[in-house]
């Protein structure tokens, strides 16, 4: 199915931390991901309700998905004006877990990942159906992909993954910059008037990392750019049917990752207050509280 350019207002305030927005972002991706698999059901009971096909894409699932796309690029919007005022803290965000860290690639997740979680939902959709698919019953769901939508989707897979790696490439360079001969320069400079006691020009180090900061907004935003291209051309090769069930995927993984990433965290956070309360206490009482 093929999507309209989204044409909905960008709100932003700058006020708004962008902590707060990702929050409130979640809170809606839930209620969007409620909201498809009420649609997905609505598409099972059809037949029963004597609604065709057709009927109900124009007016349930096409809308539905339109606004999902919408809401993603919102985040993109206001992450591309947030990056702009201060790019380093979306390399290293607040706003998501330690797990969720150790899987980011250039400020967010790999775009070639929305073909991988087609490619398992599609699987677990064919095992969980075989049966009705053998006998050439279609399912219409992810598990019914045609030979024609795997030759596409196999070709998406290969571009995207030929555009990570340019801009793995291109990210590298960013981050060999550091140990260019300026940089070098400079901290050998700062370095030598710190020993002799007189403090650094903090504007002469701002006119140095502020180009290698505008780098890491060029190479974030083409990153960026990827991941929603790669969700709208994924989207493109679906049916509307299928697009909802990969859109329910999507979101169910991105909301249980944070999840589970945010209890592993307040689960270490709370052991080592738990572990710093023994040590006080053993050192300020003598006992063995713990």
């Amino acid at each position: 199915m093929s999507l309209p350019t989204s044409s909905a207002p960008y709100m932003f305030e700058d006020s708004e931390s962008f902590h707060k927005f990702f929050e409130s972002w979640l809170v809606e991706q839930n209620q969007y991901l409620e909201k498809l698999v009420s649609a997905s059901k609505e598409n099972q009971q059809r037949e029963e309700q004597a609604v065709s096909q057709q009927e109900l894409n124009e007016t349930i699932l096409i809308p539905l998905i339109e606004k999902v796309i919408q809401h993603y690029e919102h985040y993109y919007r206001a992450k591309s004006r947030w990056a702009k005022n201060d790019v380093l803290i979306m390399f290293n965000p607040s706003w998501t877990s330690s797990l969720e860290d150790a899987f980011l690639w250039i400020g967010g997740w790999r775009p070639s990942m929305a073909v991988h979680l087609l490619y398992s939902k599609s699987g677990l959709q064919l095992e969980a159906r075989i049966v009705e698919i053998l006998r050439g019953i279609s399912t219409g769901d992810l598990g019914d992909l045609s030979p024609g939508q795997l030759e596409k989707v196999d070709e998406l897979q290969k571009v995207t993954i030929r555009e990570e790696k340019e801009l793995s490439e291109k990210m590298a360079k960013k981050q060999e910059g550091v140990a260019d001969k300026s940089m070098v320069e400079l901290s050998h400079a700062v370095t030598e008037m710190m020993r002799e006691g007189a403090a650094a020009d903090e504007q002469m180090v701002e006119a140095a990392l502020g180009p290698k900061e505008e780098g890491l907004v060029q190479v974030l935003q083409k990153a960026d750019d990827l991941r929603m291209n790669t969700l709208r051309k994924v989207v493109g090769l679906l049916s509307p049917v299928q697009s909802v069930h990969f859109l329910i995927a999507a979101a169910e993984l991105h909301l249980r990752f944070h999840d589970w990433g945010k209890k592993r965290d307040a689960r270490i956070h709370q052991a080592a207050e738990g572990s710093s309360f023994c040590l006080y206490w053993e050192l300020g009482a003598g006992g063995d509280y713990c």
